[in-house]
């Protein structure tokens, strides 16, 4: 298959296929004329590389992924994600629920609300203030 046969098969432009092969993620065919042919292997290499994508993996760790000589290798890129991702689901969270504690709040002056003021307490390591 043709490079712009792949490219259109997965939605992506020639050049991101080109780049791909430059870091070492593709290894297409060359046919006489030195025009790139990518097989099956690569078709599944291409699907995987959208998959690691979609799953917040950069580049290089797909590449060192891909690339690693042994299955312990491959799991600490994987471990390494995992961790920075449990790491952003937690920050996330923590803004939720500051945010539906505010939303969910009856005092007119948030400041006032003993939610905020635990919250507030826990950042900055002093005793909650009580309401006068």
């Amino acid at each position: 298959m043709s490079i712009g046969a792949l490219a259109e098969q997965f939605g992506l432009a020639t050049h991101v296929l080109r780049h791909w092969e430059s870091m070492g993620l593709l290894t297409p065919a060359r046919d006489t004329l030195g025009h790139r042919r990518y097989g099956h292997d690569e078709l599944v290499r291409t699907a995987m590389i959208l998959q690691a994508k979609e799953a917040g993996l950069a580049l290089e760790e797909i590449r060192a992924m891909m690339t690693a000589a042994d299955s312990l290798r491959r799991d600490a890129v994987l471990s390494a994600r995992r961790a920075a991702l449990r790491a952003t689901i937690a920050k996330a969270q923590a803004q939720l629920d500051l945010i539906e504690g505010a939303l969910n709040c009856d005092h007119d002056d948030i400041v006032a609300c003993p939610h905020f003021q635990r919250v507030i307490a826990l950042r900055t390591g002093e005793p909650e203030r009580r309401p006068t």
